[in-house]
């Protein structure tokens, strides 16, 4: 029996590297078209000869007229668009200066409103805008400073814009630490201690890795149910100390 994903054009943007290339990877092997973008040429090439990726550009999604000229290029209609692009922003609240501080804050949401008015009118209803968030604001906590304010406000956001850009789906993960290229620069030396703690206190008794988010995110292309929700993906990781 065929993929539901046979024929369809999913693009990703951030698709390069740990979450967004596992997700290319599997929606190729499902027999999707699949376009990669990322600010990387290098690494964007290698990623995109290994899926066999039928596109891939090379640009800063934050750069406006750039995503403007991308979606403008891309055939239609476009199925489904996940935006993995971008990353956290830990540390102090008050250490942040303001336009540090604004950008921490609206980033995500500035960027998937970009992608959602560049793609909205070239999606096929039905089509799915997948975002990529966390669990921060689940737990509060010391340390996490401002991720956990950004990571409470992206599931009302998705559902606001669920309802604006109907028929097309809007979703969000939310994940938990996931063993990607990012999480290793983040951590630097204490990656290793990390992942063995997970392993030590996931109900799951393994790390999350990309493949597991990857997944989730084909489930949520190919149930064409899913609107306006937010999915958590932490291996129970917001429920132990």
């Amino acid at each position: 029996m065929s993929s539901v994903l046979a024929g369809r054009l999913v693009v990703v943007l951030g698709g390069s590297a740990g979450i967004g290339l596992a997700t290319a990877r599997l929606a190729r092997a499902e027999g999707a078209e699949v376009v990669i973008t990322g600010r990387d040429p290098g690494r964007l090439r290698t990623a995109a000869d290994e899926i066999g990726a039928r596109h891939s550009a090379a640009f800063d999604a934050d750069d406006a007229v750039a995503l403007a000229g991308f979606f403008a290029g891309l055939p239609t209609p476009i199925d489904h668009v996940l935006v993995t692009a971008g990353g956290p922003h830990y540390g102090p609240i008050l250490a942040m200066e303001p336009a540090e501080l604004s950008a921490a804050l609206s980033g995500h949401m500035v960027r998937a409103t970009q992608v959602a008015r560049n793609a909205a009118d070239r999606m096929s209803p039905g089509g799915t805008l997948l975002l990529v968030g966390g669990t921060g604001g689940r737990r509060v906590r010391r340390g996490l400073g401002i991720i956990s304010a950004v990571t409470a406000a992206l599931p009302a956001y998705t559902a606001a814009l669920a309802l604006e850009l109907a028929p097309v789906r809007v979703n969000l993960i939310a994940a938990g630490f996931v063993d990607t290229p990012l999480s290793a620069r983040l951590l630097g030396d204490g990656l290793d201690a990390r992942r063995d703690e997970l392993r030590a206190t996931l109900p799951i008794g393994r790390v999350v890795g990309p493949a597991d988010v990857a997944a989730l995110a084909v489930h949520i292309m190919t149930n064409t149910a899913l609107t306006g929700a937010t999915y958590d993906i932490d291996g129970g990781q917001q429920f132990v100390a």
